[in-house]
Order: structure tokens, then C-alpha cells, then sequence
């Protein structure tokens, strides 16, 4: 069985997480997702997240809040069993959400996926960190310094760290960063701040600007990483407009004839994202000689293929589903993705 997706949000306190996950939920169109909330005392979810988001799916058993202290020191008495329960489910979910405290530090919930219960039925599809930009413009990395910090007293367990270590560790740990609160910021400081951003993280990671987290599911899930086979520490640690909605973002679909060789579609999907900016590349590849589908999946510098499942009576023809920000040169593209 493919083992379900899981993606870690990430972020300190206030920079909007709850938010975008709320926005993800109301936009899921009908996949299954479930959620691990680890938010706690004065920084909790009040529960309401899922109520009222508008759609049927949205159950209470779909959400699981972990109060007990911060994820990373609570992984083995908490999150793993917190996983377990809904993996065992009669109907297991599409997919999982994590929501970590703004005070966890990710590595150590990465590492938790290769716990025998689970490392055969999860994969963390990709680490999301959210980051408050309006703070970081004015020099801080959350809205409230020095209630995280107050935070981090009260908890049990090794919390010393500065904030400017913990705020690298999720960048160092991220697939994809979201600078929310765009709406405050200035074209100019946007731009400078997603710079900055993408300097300190992975080479790949994309920082996109958000106005209360409303991005697309399809870029916010999916992303294919595989990220608990990955050790992602920060080198310090060894061990416009509330409506725009989706305007910003496009899709479309670049329908290819059958590919004889796999490697060349591979690098010519690679070398297209690089030269035309796209966020998510995926769809299904028809190679000669094969009955199975070739699975394409492609984000930042990273393109993966898998052989999935035979074609049986779909045509065999290669549709892959191109996603970015609005103005991409679709000719361009198809010109580049064509053998």
C-alpha cells in the first residue's frame, strides 16, 4: 500500500499557521485530511478549527491536539501514538497535517517517522514553515518575542537556544516557506525579505509571499520530499489584497507523446523548472515499451519518477500539471518540456 502523506507546518508563534491550515481545510475539495495540533496552554487552539469550516469532512475524530509540551521533547509518549491511532483507523486519512508549536524544533519530528509503526506507512510529504513577515521587516521573527520566549521557560526539556537558532532550524528543515502577512509589507520589502529567506534555507526552497495563508492546496501538499530520509539541522546543530484568493498562482496541463527515454523527460522537467520559476511540476508519463505509468513529481530542484501502476484502459499519453505564479510563459514551457 503507498504509505500517506504528511505535512509539517512550522512557525513561530502568531505568524499565521492556524490560519493557512483553516484556509487549507475549507479548500481541500473533498481529500481527507486529518490533523496533529501540538498547541498548548495560552498558545492553544481553541478548537474551533475545524468547526465551522464548511465542509463535511471537517470531523472532530479528524483532529488530534497534543498538549502535553512541546512535539520534539514529547515525540515517543505523544506524537507517535497520536499517529498510530489514526493510521489504524477503518478509514485511514488521505492525508496528515502537523501543526508544531511555534517552539518546537523540527528535526527531532522528522526522525520520529522512522519509527518502526510508522516509517512503513508515512511519509512526511513536506516540512511547510510559516513566517510572520511584517515582524521579520521591522527585525524580529515573531509578532510577540517576548511571549515565545516566556513560552519556552515554562517548558521542560532543552528549550536554551536563541530565537535566531530555533527561527534557523525551520528554515533549515523547510520544503517550502510561506511569508505570511504579505499584505502589511510593500512589493519591495516582500521581495527583499523572500530573498533573505531563500538564502538561509536548502538550495531549491521557495519562499512565497501569503496574505492570511491563503495558498493552494496543490502547492501546499503534494510536494513529494520525502523529508524523514533527510537530515536537515541548521549547520549550529550537529546532532496585496485579503481576496485575491488564488490569482496569483496558475495551472495548466502540457500534454506530450510517448516518451522513449525517462532520464531525458527527467532532465528536461528539471532544467524547465529552473529557467521558468515553477513550483510544482507533476502527472503521469507514458514510456515506450512499459505498461506501467511513469509517476513524475517535481519540486524545486527536485524531480522524482516511479513506476505506479498499468495503464489498463486510460490512454497512454504523457499530461503533466504545471503550478506557479501568475504570469508563467506557458509557450515557453511546453516548448522546453517537448523532446
Amino acid at each position: 500500500m503507498p504509505k500517506i502523506p504528511a505535512t509539517v507546518v512550522t512557525g513561530f508563534l502568531g505568524s499565521g499557521k492556524t490560519t493557512m491550515i483553516r484556509h487549507l481545510l475549507e479548500n481541500a475539495k473533498g481529500r481527507r485530511i486529518a490533523l496533529i495540533i501540538n498547541e498548548f496552554g495560552d498558545l492553544g487552539v481553541d478548537g474551533d478549527l475545524l468547526r465551522g469550516c464548511g465542509d463535511a469532512l471537517c470531523r472532530e475524530e479528524d483532529m488530534i491536539e497534543l498538549s502535553n509540551g512541546c512535539i520534539c521533547c514529547t515525540v515517543a509518549d505523544d506524537f507517535l501514538p497520536a499517529m498510530e491511532r489514526l493510521l489504524d483507523r477503518a478509514d485511514p486519512p488521505d492525508h496528515i497535517v502537523i501543526e508544531t508549536s511555534g517552539l518546537a524544533l523540527p528535526q527531532p519530528l522528522l526522525r520520529a517517522f522512522a519509527w518502526p509503526g510508522v516509517a512503513t506507512r508515512v511519509t512526511v510529504d513536506g516540512v511547510v514553515t510559516v513566517v510572520d513577515g511584517k515582524a521579520l521587516a521591522e527585525g524580529r521573527f515573531a509578532e510577540d518575542e517576548a511571549a515565545v520566549a516566556r513560552a519556552r521557560a515554562g517548558l521542560e526539556g532543552d528549550h536554551d537556544s536563541p530565537l535566531q537558532e530555533l527561527f534557523e532550524d525551520q528554515l533549515a528543515c523547510a520544503d517550502l516557506i510561506v511569508l505570511n502577512k504579505a499584505d502589511l509589507l510593500t512589493t519591495g520589502e516582500a521581495e527583499t525579505l523572500a530573498r533573505r529567506l531563500c538564502g538561509q534555507a536548502r538550495p531549491g526552497v521557495r519562499a512565497l509571499p501569503a496574505t492570511r495563508g491563503t495558498l493552494p492546496p496543490e502547492v501546499l501538499l503534494g510536494i513529494g520530499a520525502a523529508a524523514e530520509t533527510e537530515d536537515r539541522r541548521a549547520p549550529h546543530h550537529d546532532a496585496e489584497d485579503e481576496d485575491h484568493d488564488h490569482d496569483e498562482f496558475e495551472s495548466f496541463v502540457v500534454d506530450l507523446p510517448e516518451e522513449t527515454d525517462p532520464r531525458a523527460l527527467q532532465a528536461r522537467i528539471g532544467q524547465a523548472i529552473a529557467a521558468h520559476g515553477i513550483l510544482r511540476l507533476k502527472g503521469f508519463a507514458a514510456i515506450a515499451g512499459k505498461p506501467l505509468r511513469l509517476a513524475v513529481q517535481a519540486a524545486g530542484p527536485r524531480v522524482e519518477t516511479y513506476y505506479d501502476r498499468p495503464w489498463g484502459d486510460m490512454p497512454r499519453r504523457t499530461r503533466l500539471v504545471v503550478i506557479g505564479e501568475a504570469g508563467l510563459d506557458r509557450t515557453a514551457i511546453e516548448a522546453a518540456l517537448r523532446p
